[in-house]
């Protein structure tokens, strides 16, 4: 008699008893949590309490004091050097400045990681920065230098290139920093389309109230104090369910009975 066992899969990405630190001071320490799939996470907590520390662990610039994280099961700091490497190819990641070369224009720029890891033709390769530019709502602007755009156009920029590889999983470090409401709200737009769209895991480190109530499928809160993880759950239950003061605070922004969507 057969049985039909059901395993669950595990998600994709699975951070575990991660220890975050400088030389010998301590930002964080045992933290855990993973990442679904297609989901988008969000990295919350107050400044100085180590979020874009905690991406630079995930993206490959920072090695971890402890602990490791898994992609698809395989760990990337105890793995070998060619493992990490190869799995960074699959990563696209925006910076908070948008971090383009003012050298070069927004097609020079996209065509940058398609140089590294493609054998494209440059005709492909225009095709390629040209596509991904319009995805971002910057068609015809294939020749501009970032000096040329608005900030937000930078920052969509940032993300054409973060995507030239179609990537599986994106990091945004502070993407609407600086902007406009109006601005940010088309940035936080923008994600969501590439999520649905690329079904790429994304994770995103924000401050921006309206950016996390509006784009967050999951979040995680870290607390400089407690030097810890003291909360994984979507912000809007976080909101309505937690006690924890230091939470409550950040989601309101310390105004009693704000109500968020």
């Amino acid at each position: 008699m057969k049985t039909n066992m059901i395993t669950q899969e595990k998600p994709p990405i699975q951070v575990e008893h991660l220890d975050m630190a400088y030389g010998g001071m301590i930002v964080q320490k045992d933290i855990n949590f993973s990442v679904k799939k297609s989901e988008i996470l969000v990295i919350m907590g107050d400044s100085g309490c180590g979020k874009s520390t905690l991406m630079r662990h995930m993206v490959g610039l920072k090695k971890p004091a402890a602990g490791d994280i898994f992609y698809n099961n395989e760990p990337f700091w105890n793995g070998s050097l060619t493992q990490r490497e190869n799995r960074m190819r699959h990563f696209g990641v925006m910076y908070q400045s948008g971090a383009l070369w003012s050298s070069m224009t927004l097609a020079e720029n996209i065509s940058l990681p398609l140089q590294e890891y493609t054998a494209l033709t440059d005709k492909q390769m225009k095709e390629v920065a040209s596509l991904k530019l319009s995805l971002v709502g910057l068609a015809g602007y294939e020749d501009f230098y970032p000096s040329e755009i608005s900030g937000g156009m930078c920052k969509r920029a940032g993300i054409a290139r973060a995507i030239a590889l179609d990537p599986e999983v994106i990091f945004f470090d502070e993407p609407s920093a600086g902007l406009d409401p109006i601005s940010s709200k088309r940035l936080d737009d923008l994600i969501l389309a590439l999520r649905d769209g690329l079904g790429a895991t994304i994770i995103v480190v924000t401050h921006e109230l309206a950016s996390i109530f509006a784009i967050a499928d999951n979040s995680i809160f870290l607390d400089a104090e407690r030097k810890t993880l003291i909360a994984n759950a979507p912000p809007k239950e976080l909101l309505q369910h937690s006690t924890d003061e230091k939470i409550q605070r950040f989601l309101t922004r310390g105004e009693k009975g704000v109500q968020q969507p």
